[in-house]
């Protein structure tokens, strides 16, 4: 197994970011679009989650390829809400359980250390003990759940909001 190496996103990612998360589109509950979007159709949520500041996006590769992908992004739009932004994670499908998730949420939180934000916001469609996992695991907690929000694939389901302060305390 080659080493994963993580970096800031660039647009040529772009067309590998959309395939990663078209699997969830058609395969899962865990997005809430019901079609696949095409590469055009991901250029705009492209530019308002990769770039500096607030809002940013890490891939990671191995051998070359992108396996997945973090970000945060706008999470309203009126501008009371700028300093809460949304993270969002998808690691492709044959790449869950190596890790990669906590390496891109390492890098990116990192990276927003000395940004102007106050919350780091979740939604998680439920069950997905695996995200949900990851989220304690930074530092998230549950704070709501909003039952039956999104009906998908036959079925209706729950979405946990979960939330951490960018800045965590310090464990004495």
């Amino acid at each position: 197994m080659a080493e994963v190496k993580l970096r800031p996103a660039v647009r040529g990612d772009l067309p590998r970011l959309t395939e990663i998360y078209n699997y969830y589109v058609v395969n899962t509950p865990i997005t809430f679009d019901l079609k696949p979007l095409t590469v055009h159709q991901r250029a705009r949520w492209f530019d308002e989650h990769a770039g500096k500041g607030r809002h940013q996006m890490f891939v990671a590769e191995d051998a070359g390829r992108v396996v997945g992908y973090a970000c945060t992004g706008p999470f309203r739009d009126k501008a009371a809400y700028d300093t809460s932004v949304e993270t969002s994670i998808y690691c492709a499908h044959d790449a869950k359980g190596r890790g990669i998730g906590g390496m891109l949420y390492g890098a990116l939180f990192d990276s927003l250390e000395n940004e102007d934000i106050h919350r780091l916001l979740a939604g998680i469609t439920i069950p997905n003990d695996a995200s949900i996992k990851l989220h304690r695991r930074f530092g998230f907690t549950e704070v709501g759940v909003f039952s039956e929000c999104g009906r998908k694939l036959g079925g209706y389901w729950d979405v946990v909001w979960m939330q951490r302060p960018l800045r965590l305390a310090a464990v004495p």
